[in-house]
């Protein structure tokens, strides 16, 4: 009866006669359930390990089982912990698979429902268009670090038309648009409409969600401009969705300063520590963070310092030493 949470059927046998004849021994026990000495042992073992028997100087087994309300009300606790572990593995693995998705979007229509669409104009035409058809919600990774006056100019009217219809709207921009002003600026003024803004140091890729129901993701990454694909499957959208939700949660409110990570580094320093483990160049990293190469290279000296490392290599071996990086990949 008690198999759902947790407890094996001849477990909760010996639970029951234990709460029944407290003062007899194992030997008793198996007597009486005409089981073996070996399996009221390994019962007991079970029912110790969910602390539903404790330790007693009183009773023959040496043990006493606790009462059937703290019994359950134990288990009952263990199972949601459980379950809570589960839905957080649940929630890394569809993140993880997302991650995957958006990096790797450089991709073709799959289904019939996708689209493709080549070109800047034409993509800024068809965004428009997805953004006027919005009725809920539009969520996005802003990657790239600052934005230009012409493209910060032409987004405004669209924004605030959005905004005035009570659209939704979640934009992750870099960290680093913290440090220029226009950017910033324009970040404010969204954010003082009623949109709501956060930064976080590394984005996946460029996409905007619209309603939950189609993606819009760049099919080269490191062009954005060149072409877009627009993904509409439910188990790709879902993905993204989580994505998206694992990075906002994570992610630095506008106005708030940035969290420390672990062990004494920034977040930027953290992040900057697994792109180095992973073998990225400091190009490719200065473009993860919204750098320049410059910048890069200088995060990437100091925590070679901290590290007490000649080579990035040795920094890498110094980094797991000191549990800055698991040991393995």
């Amino acid at each position: 009866m008690l198999d759902a949470l947790g407890l094996s059927p001849m477990a909760e046998k010996v639970y029951r006669a234990m709460l029944a004849h407290p003062a007899e021994g194992v030997a008793r026990l198996a007597q009486r359930l005409e089981i073996t000495e070996k399996t009221v042992r390994d019962s007991l073992d079970q029912l110790s390990a969910l602390a539903i028997v404790q330790p007693s100087q009183h009773e023959e087994t040496g043990l006493r089982a606790v009462s059937p309300e703290t019994a359950m009300e134990m288990l009952l606790a263990r199972q949601q912990a459980d379950l809570a572990a589960q839905q957080l593995r649940v929630e890394a693995s569809r993140a993880a698979a997302a991650r995957l998705i958006a990096e790797c979007s450089g991709i073709h229509p799959r289904t019939a429902d996708d689209e493709q669409i080549v070109g800047p104009e034409a993509i800024r035409e068809r965004l428009s268009e997805l953004a006027r058809q919005t009725e809920t919600e539009i969520m996005t990774f802003a990657p790239g670090g600052a934005h230009s006056a012409a493209d910060l100019a032409a987004s405004r009217e669209p924004n605030e038309a959005l905004l005035r219809r009570g659209i939704l709207s979640r934009t992750i921009y870099l960290d680093s648009v913290r440090n220029d002003r226009p950017t910033l600026d324009h970040v404010n003024w969204l954010n003082q409409h009623g949109a709501e803004v956060r930064t976080a140091v590394s984005l996946p890729v460029r996409m905007i969600l619209f309603d939950r129901r189609q993606a819009v993701l760049p099919t080269d990454t490191a062009d954005a401009r060149t072409g877009a694909v627009i993904l509409t499957g439910e188990g790709t959208i879902t993905a993204l969705c989580a994505l998206f939700e694992a990075t906002w949660e994570s992610a630095t409110p506008l106005g708030a300063k940035a969290p420390a990570a672990a062990h004494g580094l920034t977040v930027q320093q953290a992040e900057m520590l697994k792109f180095l483990a992973t073998g990225l160049t400091d190009e490719a990293i200065a473009k993860r963070f919204g750098i320049s190469p410059r910048s890069a290279r200088r995060i990437a000296a100091e925590l070679m310092d901290q590290l007490d490392a000649r080579s990035r290599f040795q920094a890498g071996v110094h980094a797991v030493q000191r549990g800055w990086l698991p040991a393995q990949p």
